[in-house]
């Protein structure tokens, strides 16, 4: 990898120098309407992340020749989904 490759190319297209600097004033908290306990009694609270899968995928270490993967890789983005079908397929 090199050095000079970006994490992610996602940006929130926000200036979080200008957000960061904001000071809220007495005058915002005003305009916040009052948590009622009804409020609270129709909160959710989401977890987030995926759902537990029923059939976890178990990790391993497998040493292939280079020609194998290469064919693998050529065929596209998901080439490892798809190895894995046809490793299921050979039950």
């Amino acid at each position: 990898m090199s050095a000079k490759k970006r994490g992610s190319r996602r940006s929130l297209k926000s200036d979080l120098a200008k957000v960061d600097a904001h000071v809220i004033s007495a005058k915002e908290y005003d305009e916040l309407p009052q948590l009622t306990t009804e409020m609270l009694a129709r909160a959710k609270i989401n977890k987030g992340g995926r759902p537990v899968s029923s059939n976890p995928r178990q990790l391993i270490s497998l040493r292939l020749p280079a020609d194998v993967i290469a064919r693998w890789k050529a065929t596209g983005p998901g080439w490892q989904t798809r190895m894995a079908e046809r490793l299921s397929k050979a039950r």
